[in-house]
């Protein structure tokens, strides 16, 4: 396959998510497959094949050959679910809903609880996504602009001095 499209086809490449409502953190429950009627938390999105994976939940065994490095054995692991078989729960009546956005007063967007039975209450976003994965760096890095240069004023409005000749 060429493109990076893995053991993913073609036509199921068309059809990506392109306005992802689950985000890592949701908590969300399984709508279909051997764990249907259970709630867990998203630990991860895999967006290019449109699947979740919900910690502690759909469960396979896996065969892993022992190398130098590391030991084999038959491990448990979780396995990706595709992103139609979960649904977020309504943090208000704790059942599966659709998720909508909306826009408050203040011109911020959130994500509200849709569909029939549902609070329509607005679902908060996931404390884990504030947390950053990789840290700031703290020292320059060779790539870096100094800040002798940044601070360095080469164009004023008011002559016009500094503009390039375009």
């Amino acid at each position: 396959m060429s493109c990076g499209l893995g053991a993913m086809g073609w036509k199921a490449a068309e059809k990506l998510i392109r306005h992802w409502k689950i985000l890592r953190g949701d908590n969300v429950m399984i709508i279909r497959g051997k764990d249907k009627g259970e709630t867990g938390t998203i630990k991860r999105v895999i967006r290019s094949q449109n699947r979740v994976i919900v910690e502690g939940k759909n469960l396979i065994k896996k065969h892993i050959k022992g190398g130098p490095d590391h030991e084999g054995g038959i491990f448990t692991v979780e396995a990706p679910l595709h992103a139609s078989n979960v649904q977020v729960v309504d943090p208000v009546t704790g059942r599966p809903c659709k998720v909508g956005v909306k826009y408050l007063e203040d011109g911020t967007k959130v994500r509200v609880a849709r569909g029939t039975g549902t609070s329509g209450s607005i679902i908060p976003r996931p404390e884990i996504l504030k947390i950053r994965t990789t840290p700031r760096p703290t020292t320059a890095g060779p790539k870096d602009t100094p800040m002798e240069f940044v601070w360095e004023q080469t164009y004023d409005a008011k002559t016009g001095q500094g503009m390039p000749d375009l």
